[in-house]
């Protein structure tokens, strides 16, 4: 499979004259050398973008609906490709890819393509005076982008900034670059005009940076760490430009004394998907203390039949982590927690049989304070036992982030009288990674900023405009 790996820009292909090693995790060896976007780079990604969005603002919503079904055309016929490229860049279950990330990436653009058709709301009067609410494109979105998920999380700012009659562009994560640079490609076939989408490759310090600080830049939206996130919030403030942000989670997973075991540690183990790096996995496992003994015991059990190994293979479990440089910081997290007494009853450290950045799913029963405040981004959960609804709820608020929670509970009731008081953008009631598109997504406290889907995702994407008319003489 042959893959680009210059930027687009202005419906061409553009190199840069610096380069960067672009490794798979699977083994740490080079599979593509690409280029090193800059400033100069993300202004000229830019002023394509500005120039492409007045024709693309006026384009008609059943035209643009129309561009963005024959895009996820375009990722329905080459879905094979994109899997196993996006395996190769960034060490993720192929299978995983196969049977659920791409067939969501192409539902992604025939979401937001649909629900542009029914984008609306009544008109209604006021002293005679009728109001009518419609939603303007707002101009150029930067749309930042992760690595763990990098295609599916792109798109899920891509097809609602282009539905809305936005031009883009997009920077994604350095650590998986290769399958933004195949949706560009396929956004050209599907007729697309040129400038209406963009792609500059580069790291966030400088393509990045660059790109939020522009002035031509009409929203900013983000997927990533608290840090880079309150840096691109200061470059956002200097233009006033608006910013959706998407962060971190420490989330917390609440097994209640009445809850279904089996179902419990089903739940569990799901958090060590796509190897921990998922912001929403739910790593701090809070347990009433009736039940914690035997779903301790279960838990354990499972982890340790995991099958670890090359994500390629279809019966792998559990694959590498993304980067040497994430590896290690999830073993420095579990190291000091363990010099600091914190107890593992599964994993504590890499899978010396495997080697490379392949590390053993990690549950700490006697956690440290460390593990339960930072974000460690890896397979490693906490699990830490209550004896009241009062003290799980105050356990799991007991965090600056707010992304999401998952209770665990046979009784309706109880669900009712927890989920209130949760702190969190969402909330999983017996189940896990339930996203429909029409639902708010978005996180709380240092969780983020703002809202994506249905209505949210365009009321951010665009200038919302309420026209108010007189009566008109007859």
């Amino acid at each position: 499979m042959s893959v680009s790996a210059d930027h687009w820009i202005g419906g061409e292909r553009v190199a840069s004259p610096q380069r960067f090693t672009d490794l798979s995790p699977i083994d740490e060896q080079p599979i593509a050398e690409i280029s090193r976007g800059g400033a100069r780079e993300a202004a000229q990604a830019v002023a394509a973008a500005r120039k492409a969005f007045p024709a693309w603002a006026r384009t008609s919503k059943e035209e643009r609906a129309r561009l963005l079904h024959a895009i996820a055309d375009g990722v329905d016929k080459r879905a094979d490709e994109l899997a196993n490229v996006e395996t190769r860049d960034n060490g993720a279950l192929l299978r995983s890819h196969l049977r659920g990330v791409m067939p969501r990436v192409a539902h992604n653009f025939r979401f937001f393509a649909d629900w542009l058709l029914g984008l609306g709301h009544d008109d209604f009067e006021t002293r005679g005076h009728t109001n009518h609410v419609s939603w303007d494109p707002a101009g150029v979105c930067a749309l930042i982008t992760p690595w763990n998920a990098p295609l599916m999380l792109a798109t899920w700012k891509i097809a609602p900034a282009l539905a809305a009659g936005n031009t883009v562009v997009l920077k994604p994560a350095e650590w998986s670059p290769l399958t933004a640079s195949i949706l560009a490609d396929i956004t050209a076939e599907a007729g697309l005009p040129d400038g209406v989408f963009n792609v500059v490759q580069g790291f966030g310090a400088e393509a990045g940076a660059a790109l939020v600080d522009n002035p031509d830049i009409s929203r900013i939206s983000f997927t990533g760490s608290v840090p880079t996130a309150r840096l691109i919030g200061a470059a956002a403030a200097r233009h006033l430009t608006p910013v959706s942000l998407e962060l971190g989670g420490k989330s917390p997973l609440l097994v209640m004394r009445d809850a279904d075991l089996d179902l419990a540690v089903d739940l569990a183990v799901e958090q060590y998907d796509n190897a921990g790096q998922v912001c929403l996995a739910c790593t701090r496992l809070l347990v009433a203390e009736e039940v914690a003994g035997e779903f301790t015991e279960r838990l354990v059990e499972r982890i340790k039949a995991l099958r670890q190994g090359d994500p390629r293979d279809l019966a792998t479990d559990i694959g590498p982590q993304i980067h040497r440089k994430q590896f290690d910081k999830i073993d420095g997290f579990v190291q000091r927690a363990v010099a600091e007494g914190a107890r593992a009853v599964a994993g504590g450290g890499p899978n010396a049989e495997l080697g490379g950045l392949y590390y053993r799913p990690t549950l700490f029963t006697e956690p440290s304070k460390e593990l339960l405040r930072e974000e460690v981004f890896g397979p490693v959960l906490t699990l830490q036992t209550f004896s009241s609804e009062e003290q799980a709820v105050a356990m799991a608020n007991d965090t600056s982030y707010g992304l999401d929670a998952l209770v665990v509970t046979t009784s309706e009731e109880r669900a009712r009288r927890l989920t209130p008081q949760l702190v969190a953008g969402t909330v999983w009631v017996n189940c896990f990674f339930v996203r429909d598109l029409r639902a708010p997504f978005g996180g709380s406290r240092d969780s983020g900023i703002g809202r994506e889907g249905g209505n949210w995702s365009f009321d951010f994407y665009c200038d919302v405009k309420n026209t108010v008319s007189a009566p008109w003489v007859r």
